[in-house]
């Protein structure tokens, strides 16, 4: 193949294209091939609210990744939109200053719709950047919620950005996410309620028992590049404790099921929408036809399981007996 010789040359435009034929399906006999080279990387998450300054902290993390001699990957998710499906955010122009950077790969992906925020061929972007031999690997989202969580599922180190002076903030950290983050930054830390919400994480974290790990809380100023050398200290941090007690294996396991789950999924997914076009044309109610399709994926019943039937219709079933 000649893309995977291009690939395995080390040329850019040759990671690029196999990203694409990920992007649209293709990637599956590319992974097979590349796969064994991968697991080398640093990979980072970073997640948080809209506005609080992913990207600037994106660009400050590249440009003190570089400064360590360190070649860096960096996935952007971005909106689709809702008529092209593409990314509505591509240019990335807080990171303009790395274009020209030969030891700086970015992508933009769009999310297209998916819940998670995170693009069905991101985790296959990881897996093509982390054999392509590059150090770092920074997966920025979309923004944040209760199902942005599986954030955590791909990243070693999960990053969750907020800003002072937003009641996005604390909804944020009640929306489960207290639990998967690694690492909290409070960011834009000259505004006058950066200290609050410093003392308002402090206080959350207090009121759940760590077990492990505890989060590192960093103040920064992104864009004078404040408080950058100490989320990568506590980045590093992070990456030693993963190593020194096992738990990196761990992490790579639920990278791994979190990419063969969704694979599994979108699959089904595609099969299910096929089936469901026959049954709408069929006519039959939406419990026969759960059951139908249920059947063409060689799913029955377990001893014991009843069928599938409304919930007034299984009361008034049992009532009968």
């Amino acid at each position: 193949m000649d893309l995977l010789r291009q690939f395995e040359a080390g040329t850019p435009r040759a990671l690029a294209r196999a990203i694409s034929r990920a992007e649209s399906g293709h990637g599956a006999e590319l992974i097979r091939h590349l796969y064994g080279k991968t697991g080398r990387a640093m990979t980072i998450g970073l997640t948080g609210p809209p506005g609080v300054g992913k990207s600037t902290l994106s660009s400050a993390l590249v440009r003190k990744a570089r400064s360590l001699g360190k070649t860096v990957g960096v996935v952007s998710v971005d909106p689709s939109s809702p008529f092209s499906h593409g990314a509505l955010l591509g240019d990335r122009i807080r990171l303009t200053e790395h274009f020209t950077d030969s030891g700086v790969f970015i992508r933009s992906m769009a999310s297209r719709g998916h819940l998670g925020g995170l693009a069905g061929a991101t985790a296959d972007a990881v897996l093509l950047m982390d054999a392509f031999g590059l150090d770092v690997i920074l997966i920025e989202t979309v923004g944040v919620g209760q199902s942005e969580i599986e954030i955590a599922e791909l990243a070693q180190t999960t990053i969750v950005a907020l800003q002072p002076g937003s009641g996005d903030s604390i909804q944020v950290l009640k929306a489960g996410i207290m639990e998967v983050a690694d690492i909290f930054v409070v960011n834009k830390k000259d505004h006058p309620m950066a200290n609050q919400l410093k003392r308002e994480i402090r206080s959350m974290m207090e009121m759940l028992d760590f077990t492990g790990w505890v989060p590192e809380l960093v103040m920064t100023q992104a864009t004078s590049g404040e408080g950058i050398d100490d989320l990568w200290a506590a980045i590093e941090k992070h990456v030693a404790y993963l190593q020194q007690s096992g738990e990196m294996d761990e992490k790579r396991r639920e990278a791994f099921t979190h990419q063969v789950r969704q694979l599994a999924l979108g699959h089904l997914q595609r099969k299910l929408e096929r089936e469901l076009q026959s049954e709408i044309a069929a006519g039959v109610d939406p419990y026969a036809a759960a059951e139908r399709v249920l059947q063409s994926f060689s799913v029955t019943p377990e001893r014991g399981d009843e069928p599938i039937r409304p919930p007034h219709v299984r009361a008034s079933v049992k009532g009968l007996m």
